[in-house]
């Protein structure tokens, strides 16, 4: 795949990615009544941990949207990926039956996964140009 594709879909899963977790975010730094009757009420955890998640959430999207900080950005990924699995797993736990909409949050992983795996093609294309240059450069110099 071009350099361009790769580049392309990596930042089009990313910005999707972003803008689903910001949404997610927002109302839990505000601490509004959307967030509190969901978190609180149905899932019952503690009103205190409601805006640490959404701060948590808007962190990780500042990291995984900044370029560089490429052991930071994996612990990015890793923790937007375990808030969106418990929150898939309190639903299930909490529910009664099963609720349809649950399958909604799928539509969550996907484009975190992709941006995932297109964020490790654009490091594995980066790492491959910097061995050509560089093999470049001694060529060059042997002469």
């Amino acid at each position: 795949m071009k350099r361009k594709t790769i580049n392309t879909l990596y930042w089009i899963f990313t910005i999707l990615f972003s803008a689903l977790m910001l949404f997610s975010a927002w109302s839990s730094i505000l601490v509004n009544e959307d967030a509190i009757k969901l978190i609180h009420d149905m899932l019952g955890y503690p009103v205190y941990f409601i805006p640490f998640t959404g701060w948590a959430k808007l962190i990780g999207v500042i990291v995984i949207l900044v370029p560089g900080f490429s052991r930071i950005k994996e612990w990015a990924y890793a923790g937007l990926f375990f808030d969106l699995v418990a929150a898939v797993y309190s639903g299930v736990a909490v529910a009664k039956s099963f609720d349809p909409m649950m399958l909604t949050l799928l539509a969550w992983f996907v484009p975190g996964i992709l941006s995932y795996v297109y964020w490790h093609k654009k490091l594995k294309l980066a790492a491959k140009k910097n061995v050509v240059s560089q093999n470049e450069k001694e060529g060059a110099l042997s002469y």
